[in-house]
């Protein structure tokens, strides 16, 4: 799955590599989390950033509760599964993002491990939005859910899936009119393991609340008012 990730990037990088214009008040992320907006470029709006809240609700949901169950959908089953088909024919988004956060169990611990493309570049997830009208007030709620597929060699070791990573030359043909589906079908595979990389990540990022330039660090090997025991 995919329930955390970064964007920490100027808006001016993000403006230059995505050819987009960005918001004015756009600002880096660290720590993006499930129900919190997040920045999209849709096939309605390709040159600029939009802002949608992760976690789809389809637009013939009775209410909004569906979100937090739908921060992601699997690649292999987006196309029979109900609350996306409908979005595949021309609700498809690239999200951009510079890393994503995956918690390995050790002991009793969890560890969180950052997972980046080796050159540190931004790069996308395909995902899925919808729009969806609350009938008692008129508001107009636009949601986003990140595709996912089996995890490669890298991740593997952490989780068992992973986000679908656009290659970059194949990022604007995910969000065309005229993607076939058997190109649709051809871009939801695993990144390359050997063009990521991957680090233990900063325990600042554990809380969903922490959204600082910290959750992206490496973890230390001794954190503050810690320190080694000779039986751990």
């Amino acid at each position: 799955m995919c329930g955390r990730f970064s964007i920490a990037k100027s808006k001016e990088e993000i403006a230059k590599r995505f050819n987009v214009g960005a918001p004015a008040n756009f600002k880096p992320r660290y720590n993006v989390a499930p129900l919190q907006q997040l920045p999209v470029i849709t096939s309605k709006k390709p040159n600029e950033i939009s802002f949608m809240r992760w976690g789809l609700v389809p637009s013939w949901s009775l209410d909004a509760s569906t979100a937090a169950n739908m921060i992601n959908a699997r690649g292999e089953t987006i196309t029979s599964k109900i609350p996306f088909k409908h979005c595949v024919k021309d609700q498809r988004c690239l999200i951009p993002a510079d890393g994503f956060y995956e918690w390995k169990k050790e002991g009793k611990a969890k560890i969180p491990f950052r997972f980046t493309l080796s050159n540190e570049d931004l790069f996308c997830f395909a995902g899925l939005w919808d729009s969806w009208e609350n009938q008692e007030t008129g508001d107009i709620l636009n949601t986003v859910t990140i595709i996912t597929t089996e995890a490669n060699k890298l991740v593997s070791d952490v989780h068992e899936r992973m986000p679908v990573i656009l290659r970059k030359d194949l990022e604007r043909l995910w969000i065309s009119e005229s993607i076939t589906d058997s190109q649709i079908s051809s871009l939801l595979k695993p990144y390359e393991a050997q063009s990521m990389a991957s680090y233990k990540a900063h325990k600042s990022v554990n809380a969903a609340s922490n959204d600082t330039p910290e959750c992206i660090q490496p973890a230390p090997k001794i954190y503050p008012g810690e320190s080694f025991s000779l039986f751990d």
